[in-house]
């Protein structure tokens, strides 16, 4: 567009020069020559003119229908000359919390930058931008909002032609909560770590012990009839530490897993005849509802029902009262199945959901938090999830999701 109108000046530029040279020269003295020349340059150069309206006004409705689209733009855009903000889109002003572009314009992009060592990272980049005109993409940056407020964010920047002028557009993405999630699940990991360190060095330290110890306070328990029920309570929490110690060496080492295609129905089943027992002891019913024609699971038996077994003992645990827990199966999309665990329990608060499957964390009076985490870590090995939702005194639902066996698919 902008190349056009510059041809169009410099032809009405030669329209004018000819038309001077011509009435100018001697041989172009008659009137009615010089008339119809005239006529015909000014025709010419009405064309021309013509023509420059219209490219000049085609390029302002280009402009136009490129900023409305920037300004639609669910992601921020910011375009900068010399590290002066020039414009802003609807979402850069929500972003940096302005109430208006005007507290963002003419601001200089080291304003919004925090600290010094992402300004010079910010100065090196642009600089490279603009001595190599390569496009500059995902580059993580700390910006300082207009409010105080710290965000991370990720940067794209390429040269444009911005009003005339040479500037450069940059496309940034705020990540903060991104890379929350990223901070928690590495801290998840590092804990899982840790914990998988101390279970190998100190299990079997303990199990060794522990063994002499239940083997004497069994031998003082036929000695002393008297006193039968303290000895019985010693052994139930000698029994309970071994328990511990179990989930620790399930945390600490990677066994050699065998899986095998299994019916998820009927390995539900026998969990919740193995658990029934315990439930009616606590006045629980518990309703196992299948659809049907579910497709087998590629699983290791022994742990999922490891699984299953711990989300209904929870599940029990959080009904003093009695009441019902419904097991559900359903098929969900892309070749996966969920299995539903819901109780009519005290349930959860909301603020604790999110660190429920850590160590040591524990919403039970006698809990360690271990074996909700080693229920998490199994499911996770068979690239499956484990969701928790709840409501305080209207219960909670556990979600085991696996993927299930494709159609066709040959069995090992």
């Amino acid at each position: 567009m902008k190349k056009n109108a510059q041809i169009t000046l410099i032809m009405i530029t030669i329209s004018f020069g000819l038309i001077e040279i011509l009435f100018l020269h001697e041989s172009f003295k008659n009137e009615s020559i010089d008339l119809v020349i005239a006529i015909a340059m000014a025709w010419f150069i009405g064309k021309q003119y013509d023509k420059m309206k219209f490219y000049m006004m085609r390029a302002r409705e280009s402009e136009y229908n490129y900023k409305q689209l920037i300004e639609t733009l669910p992601e921020t855009i910011l375009i900068h000359n010399q590290n002066t903000i020039l414009y802003v889109n609807k979402a850069g002003e929500n972003m940096l919390g302005a109430q208006r572009k005007s507290e963002i314009l003419g601001k200089s992009i080291h304003d919004l930058i925090y600290s010094n060592y992402y300004q010079e990272l910010a100065t090196r980049r642009l600089k490279q931008l603009l001595e190599k005109s390569i496009l500059s993409s995902n580059v993580e940056q700390k910006l300082l909002r207009l409010d105080g407020k710290i965000i991370f964010v990720e940067v794209s920047s390429r040269v444009i032609i911005f009003e005339g002028k040479e500037a450069i557009l940059s496309t940034v993405k705020d990540v903060t909560d991104k890379r929350k999630e990223t901070e928690i699940l590495l801290q998840k990991s590092e804990k899982l770590a840790l914990i998988g360190q101390m279970a190998a060095g100190i299990a079997h330290e303990i199990r060794n012990p522990l063994t002499s110890i239940k083997g004497f306070i069994q031998l003082f328990k036929s000695k002393y009839k008297s006193e039968e029920e303290h000895f019985n309570l010693v052994l139930s929490e000698l029994e309970r530490i071994n328990l511990i110690v179990g989930e620790f060496l399930v945390l600490a080492k990677p066994t050699a897993r065998a899986f095998k295609e299994k019916e998820i129905t009927s390995l539900l089943k026998d969990v919740v005849m193995l658990i029934n027992a315990q439930a009616i002891m606590n006045n629980i019913q518990i309703f196992l509802e299948c659809e049907p024609d579910i497709p087998p699971v590629i699983c290791e038996e022994n742990q999922l029902k490891q699984v299953f077994v711990n989300i209904l003992k929870n599940a029990i645990e959080a009904m003093p009262n009695g009441g019902i827990i419904d097991v559900k199966i359903k098929k969900k999309e892309k070749n996966r199945v969920s299995i539903y665990f819901i109780d009519q329990g005290l349930g959860i608060q909301e603020d604790r959901l999110l660190t429920l499957g850590e160590p040591f964390y524990t919403t039970k009076e006698k809990g360690t938090g271990l074996g909700l985490m080693v229920s998490y870590k199994i499911v996770e090995s068979h690239d499956g999830e484990l969701k928790i939702s709840s409501k305080v005194n209207r219960g909670t639902t556990v979600e085991v999701i696996l993927p299930i066996v494709p159609k066709g698919h040959a069995s090992k």
